[in-house]
């Protein structure tokens, strides 16, 4: 197919071109589950969320056998693919049509999402410029009522 090349392309997409990014590596979580507390699962009161071990005696602390991992920094991610979306662009958060002109010539590498706390007429302009300047929008369809609702 023609869009399936490795320096990326632009596909046809329904009413305008569908931008691609120019490289898209293949991200390789090497862990998904989170790091959970220790006896979150046994108390009410211990959160899920990760706190590190701190006791005297604590065997999770000393890391004694059988006992969950902890979080360290072999667990990262790769350099190429941190911070990298599922559709591989990074990124970027618009707050007005003055922020998309920074991506024009970055449009094969960064995505635009829109700030969550922009207003309805101010997003149907900002996706209205990001398709002009080929600007992949993630979130393009968020807060737009139809026209039946007015």
């Amino acid at each position: 197919p023609q869009g399936h090349r490795q320096g990326g392309s632009l596909e046809a997409h329904g009413n305008g071109i569908m931008v691609t990014p120019l490289v898209k590596h293949k991200i390789v979580k090497k862990r998904t589950a989170k790091f959970k507390r220790f006896q979150s699962d046994r108390k009410v009161t211990v959160k899920e969320s990760w706190r590190k071990p701190r006791g005297i005696d604590g065997r999770f602390r000393r890391k004694f056998k059988g006992l969950p991992p902890h979080p360290n920094v072999g667990y990262g991610s790769n350099k190429k693919t941190k911070h990298l979306l599922p559709n591989g662009f990074y990124k970027f958060v618009v707050h007005n049509v003055a922020d998309l002109d920074l991506l024009m010539m970055h449009n094969r590498k960064y995505c635009a999402e829109v700030a969550h706390n922009v207003s309805t007429l101010n997003r149907k302009a900002i996706v209205e410029r990001a398709q002009q300047l080929n600007v992949n929008v993630i979130n393009k369809s968020a807060k737009l009522r139809s026209e039946e609702d007015e």
